[in-house]
């Protein structure tokens, strides 16, 4: 890693050239060293690597927080700062076009890709398959950092290949290219790796985490739907967004084909995945304990492990730059009043909205349910027997806790929530949350305590060991960047725009509700909505299908990205950001709503701004619109 490092780090010769783009080679001498031998070679391919954002990481990823699943009392973060109001062309937050404030520069990881591509073929110990394998790894990663930021910023430069030492001033004053060529581009770069990449990765003690063709088809997949979104797709709020050249950088015609095009690209990466051996995670399939719990605590547990058990089968791609012990360690609750197991559970807290989003123990949204008591879920309510498996029984906590799917149980916890796990994984023996002020698991934020009153626990691993010395020892995960249930509820989503409903969208939402021991989305209406006819328009299985995706995808940094490729994001994040009273001790006081802040989104948030100095340094680049 040492090497790694160093070679991340070399000096530009042309210092010029960073004030545009970081597109010139580093030292030439060095570079030829370091295509000498396979293992410098590969050491070289592993920097590629190592600017992948740190997707999931609540602190490094803007989605985790930015969106209206969590909240944090560390309000100087990155993305609470964009939430608060804050973002700015001075020192814009997560500013991964000018590698500013320990955020990874993206156009040096494409430059570094590209000086691998083109040096390759040095080394002369390299077998001709690896050698093609390690290319494409590359020309992977090149389009994957030309997404990531066309995701965060639009139209982008595409950097094919690095300019030469020589190149004059004006050539390195590169442009943004519109959006459809850079759409283009990066399927282009993604249709090139896949042809090398193997279908799974077979060396599993050492290759991990790297790319293999599902990945790559997968994020194909991605693409073309973003590409096909309203973010995107017939856009008309970038019409008058141009270049000195003139260049209409957003295309403003929808494209209904895109739609299909999207369907093929997830119909292919999801039939590769089942050919490589991913399927949709059970606890009972993956772990001994499953087969000696009840049914509930399996279905709690099935969106649990999703998630934490490390490179279960679920996961397409893993991001191993980054292993979930901050997340952990901030989603965990304090269970035990005897030992405060100091510094668990002082920052993230899912939101009331959150809360309410997920679905009633009928599978259909808790307004829309007839049978569930919506206009009275913040009254007080006692749990009794049959609510063993989900809340202390006798304990009083409010209606909106009761009668709940099995993912709200298992993403959430609340105030007399039973958390299973963590040492303790026999049902006759649970921890319990208590969170009302003076409670073991409650007080104020100041002091350690969850912001909201909820813990995301479904970012906690079950075998973490919360321990009677006052310390809290991790097992960390790869934080998932592609689960296969987002590829099924893609395909869904895909399809239903394109088709309208059909049997094939209802199968692949069916298949990740009945993991969620939800009966079929067509069923699940016609008994229990006041809406029973929603499932068989487009417009309502579009709502369903984009409420399915926020359930499934809680708290995994997704939903922001969708929400934007939506253009949902002025209807959704817009209003309060509420949690319960925490300085209360009384259950009458403590299930008040109370507001920790009231956010604004506005049209120009759907794309983050380029840094002022970058633009004054080269004329040829243009303000995102609204900045």
């Amino acid at each position: 890693m040492k090497n790694i490092r160093i070679l991340i780090t070399i000096p530009l010769f042309l210092v010029s050239s960073c004030s545009y783009l970081d597109v010139v080679p580093d030292n030439v001498a060095t570079i030829d060293n370091a295509f000498t031998m396979r293992n410098t070679a590969e050491k070289y391919l592993f920097t590629c690597y190592s600017y992948l954002p740190k997707t999931g990481n609540y602190i490094y990823d803007p989605a985790v927080l930015g969106a209206d699943e969590m909240w944090s009392l560390r309000t100087e973060w990155g993305a609470l700062s964009i939430v608060r109001g804050f973002q700015n062309v001075v020192n814009p937050f997560f500013n991964l076009w000018s590698g500013v404030g320990g955020e990874p520069l993206l156009f040096k990881g494409i430059r570094d890709c590209n000086i691998f591509i083109d040096n390759i073929n040095k080394v002369e110990e390299l077998e001709e398959l690896e050698r093609r394998r390690w290319i494409a790894e590359a020309k992977f990663l090149k389009a994957y950092y030309h997404f990531y930021m066309l995701r965060m910023y639009g139209p982008i430069p595409l950097i094919k290949e690095n300019l030469s030492i020589s190149a004059s001033v004006e050539e390195v004053k590169v442009y943004r290219e519109p959006v459809e060529d850079c759409m283009t581009y990066i399927l282009q770069l993604l249709d090139e790796a896949a042809v090398d990449l193997p279908d799974r990765i077979e060396a599993e003690d050492t290759e991990l985490g790297r790319i293999t063709k599902v990945i790559c088809l997968a994020v194909k997949a991605q693409v073309l739907t973003l590409n096909a979104s309203p973010l995107f797709n017939g856009n008309p709020d970038y019409a008058s967004f141009t270049d000195n050249r003139g260049a209409q950088l957003f295309t403003t015609t929808y494209d209904a084909e895109k739609w299909l095009l999207a369907a093929e690209a997830l119909k292919e990466a999801i039939d590769l995945a089942h050919v490589a051996g991913n399927k949709l995670y059970y606890y009972r399939e993956n772990d001994p304990n499953g087969a000696m719990v009840s049914e509930r605590t399996n279905l709690k547990m099935n969106i649990r492990g999703a998630v934490t058990d490390k490179w279960n089968p679920e996961v397409i791609w893993g991001n191993s730059n980054d292993l979930a012990g901050d997340n952990q360690l901030q989603a965990q609750a304090r269970l035990d009043g005897n030992t405060p197991g100091y510094g668990v559970g002082t920052s993230l807290g899912p939101t009331i909205k959150m809360a309410e989003f997920f679905y009633s123990k009928n599978g259909v949204p808790i307004e829309e349910d007839k049978n569930w008591n919506y206009n009275n879920r913040f009254e007080l309510r006692t749990a009794t027997t049959a609510d063993i498996h989900y809340i202390q029984e006798g304990y009083e906590t409010v209606e909106l806790h009761f009668e709940r799917e099995p993912r709200f149980y298992g993403s959430l916890a609340f105030d007399g929530a039973i958390w299973y796990g963590q040492g303790r994984k026999s049902e006759t023996n649970n921890w319990y949350v208590q969170a009302k002020f003076g409670q073991y698991s409650g007080g104020k934020p100041t002091n350690g305590y969850s912001p909201t009153g909820y813990w995301a626990k479904k970012l906690v691993n079950e075998d973490n060991v919360y321990s009677a010395t006052n310390s809290y020892t991790i097992v960390p995960y790869p934080s998932p960047i592609i689960r296969l249930a987002d590829l099924y509820l893609m395909y869904a989503e895909v399809l239903n725009e394109y088709y309208g409903p059909t049997d094939e969208v209802y199968h692949y939402l069916d298949l990740v509700r009945a993991r969620a021991g939800l009966t079929a989305v067509k069923e699940a209406w016609q008994k229990y909505s006041i809406q029973p006819e929603k499932p068989n328009t487009q417009e309502g299985l579009r709502t369903i299908i984009h409420q399915e995706r926020g359930i499934e995808l809680a708290l995994e940094g997704v939903r922001l990205w969708d929400l934007r490729r939506w253009k949902e994001a002025i209807n959704e994040l817009n209003g309060p950001v509420q949690g319960w009273n925490l300085v209360e001790e009384s259950a009458n006081e403590y299930y008040v709503p109370t507001l920790l802040h009231a956010r604004e989104y506005q049209l120009k948030d759907y794309f983050w701004p380029i840094r002022e100095l970058d633009l004054i340094t080269n004329k040829n680049l243009v303000q995102n619109p609204g900045w």
